[in-house]
Order: C-alpha cells, then structure tokens, then sequence
C-alpha cells in the first residue's frame, strides 16, 4: 500500500486545564540521527498535550573540525 499522505501536524489538540480544544505550539526537543522529537504546548497556557517524533531526515554527524594552527607573535 502506497503513502496517501505526508506528515500530518497538529493545529489544536484538547487541553485539560484549559478544558477545551486549544491552538498548539510545536516546539523541537531533540534532534536524533534518524529524526526530531517534538512537543506540541497550548498555546494558551503552556501545558504539554502531547509528543511527535519526525523521521526520514538522516542528520550527518558534523565533519571533524581540523586543530587550529598555530600564530606567529609579532613583536
């Protein structure tokens, strides 16, 4: 069975202490080699409604970064 769809977002979700369905932040928690971890937060008040973990995106590890050279002192 093909993918019908791509990655779906949350725009409101239901908020226990708001007692209602409320608008949403996605904010990134952790960025992994094979994906992202997000929490969605109301908009609202804050509180944590849920978590979505991304994934399909390879994150190359950083290239090593060569020693700095050395400076002459000029005097």
């Amino acid at each position: 069975m093909s993918q019908q769809f791509g990655d779906f977002t949350a725009s409101e979700l239901y908020c226990p202490k708001c007692q209602r369905s409320q608008p949403v932040r996605e904010r990134l928690l952790l960025v992994l080699l094979d994906g992202e971890l997000h929490e969605f937060v109301c908009a609202r008040c804050g509180a944590s409604l849920g978590k979505r973990t991304t994934t399909g995106r390879k994150v190359q590890p950083a290239a090593p970064r060569p020693a700095p050279r050395a400076r002459k002192l000029l005097r």
